[in-house]
């Protein structure tokens, strides 16, 4: 209860300070928020969402532990309904190519998947100019990955009618020189965590925290988006989702609408 409190202050106080601030409080408050929440024995998370398919903190990550959107009984409905079935959306993540030059990618962001999106686009790059997401998440570290390469490209970014993007595909969704957010679709953000098989030693898993939240962090803000969003991140926890709302997605710059976003080299 005292962390909740403590976040919707944080929350609070962001959103009446300046950019620049704003930035470092929400780096610092994520910081905090990631080593405590790390901190905590896999056992114990494991045990509080044994209701939750495919939640097991014990497994590897070779698939991400699905959103409440994709779960039976998940403590919150989607906004609009998924229009891709769940089967599908558990699978590694596919790309494929459609009309109009829009490269459609599809499923879990398993690792690796950025090796497989970096070698679509050399073989198709000069036909694409979207990418449209429909993923329940999975691997921050390939999400921030493809999200690079998307800026990188000068390639543009959509989330269509019925389609999904949460945990970390809004990082994806990040990289966009335009972000496109339809009407109907899905958006979900929660706190990072650890899929790993292996149990992390107090240490290693403050400094995890620490690198993954800096790295986000500064991805985020070199691609325009607004602290406020990792901060809902931040007070969410992983077997729930903070859902979007449109005027959210334009306040946070993660919908862009129609406007080009200015290119920028990631880093």
């Amino acid at each position: 209860m005292k962390l909740a409190t403590a976040g919707h202050r944080l929350k609070d106080a962001a959103l009446s300070t300046d950019d620049a601030t704003l930035l470092r409080l929400a780096f610092h408050g994520l910081l905090a928020a990631s080593v405590v929440f790390l901190a905590i024995d896999f056992r114990e998370i494991s045990a509080a969402n044994a209701g939750l398919p495919g939640f097991d903190p014990a497994q590897p990550q070779t698939t991400p532990v699905l959103p409440p959107a994709l779960t039976e009984g998940g403590p919150q409905a989607a906004p609009s309904e998924i229009k891709t079935g769940v089967d599908l959306l558990k699978q590694p993540i596919r790309f494929e190519l459609q009309p109009g030059g829009v490269l459609l990618a599809q499923g879990a962001i398993e690792p690796g998947a950025a090796g497989r999106f970096e070698k679509e686009l050399e073989a198709r790059g000069e036909y694409v100019k979207t990418v449209s997401l429909d993923s329940p998440g999975g691997s921050v570290g390939d999400a921030l990955a493809i999200s690079k390469l998307i800026r990188e490209r000068n390639i543009g970014t959509r989330v269509a009618n019925g389609a999904l993007c949460a945990s970390s595909c809004p990082i994806i969704m990040a990289g966009g020189v335009r972000r496109e957010a339809e009407e109907g679709a899905v958006i979900g953000v929660h706190q990072v965590f650890n899929g790993s098989r292996d149990k992390l030693s107090p240490e290693r898993a403050m400094s995890e925290a620490q690198r993954t939240t800096a790295d986000v962090t500064r991805h985020l803000g070199k691609m325009g988006i607004k602290p406020g969003l990792w901060l809902h991140a931040m007070e969410t926890p992983p077997d729930r989702l903070y859902y979007l709302t449109p005027e959210e997605m334009r306040e946070f710059a993660l919908a862009t609408g129609p406007e080009k976003i200015a290119a920028s080299k990631a880093k």
